[in-house]
């Protein structure tokens, strides 16, 4: 079986303005980031990430420019010579509707586990929030909350 590092993604790897990140002029990478997928990547772990779109529900922003900035990202990593697995992202809102997709309910993880044959005891997931944290949990990963737009090196570091 495989492990995963699984992550949100604003806050975690890209700066959280607090409200949403809408297009690739407002998508800054944090940091530490590169630094951390390559040391979870040299370490074995496949690296995922898990994150709610809900401004998609809402009609603030499209699939498109989400995919423009996980393109973006997924380029930006090949530069460092890190491989995204996979990216998950629900498009529900819970003032839209009510949706198992996004977390803090584990879906995502839930089919990346299956999908890419992950061993959840050997997998971690960090995030900026509760919600993260009982995402991972639900699908029976550790999940660990870290501080919003902190160094996500530190807290590899400290789970690797």
């Amino acid at each position: 079986m495989n492990k995963a590092l699984f992550l949100d993604r604003d806050g975690v790897i890209n700066h959280d303005p607090g409200d949403y990140t809408y297009s690739l002029k407002e998508f800054t990478i944090l940091p530490t980031v590169m630094h951390a997928l390559q040391l979870a990547q040299s370490k074995g772990y496949k690296i995922i990430l898990i994150t709610n779109q809900g401004g998609i529900a809402k009609g603030l922003y499209t699939h498109e420019s989400v995919e423009e900035i996980h393109t973006f990202f997924r380029q930006e990593c090949a530069q460092h010579n890190i491989e995204i697995t996979a990216i998950y992202y629900s498009i529900d809102h819970p003032e839209i509707g009510n949706s198992i997709s996004r977390k803090p309910h584990s879906l995502m993880v839930q089919r990346a586990l299956q999908r890419y044959n992950i061993d959840p005891k050997a997998s971690f997931m960090i995030g900026d929030r509760d919600r993260d944290v009982q995402c991972a949990e639900g699908a029976g990963v550790r999940g660990i909350k870290m501080e919003v737009n902190g160094p996500l090196l530190d807290y590899v570091q400290s789970i690797l």
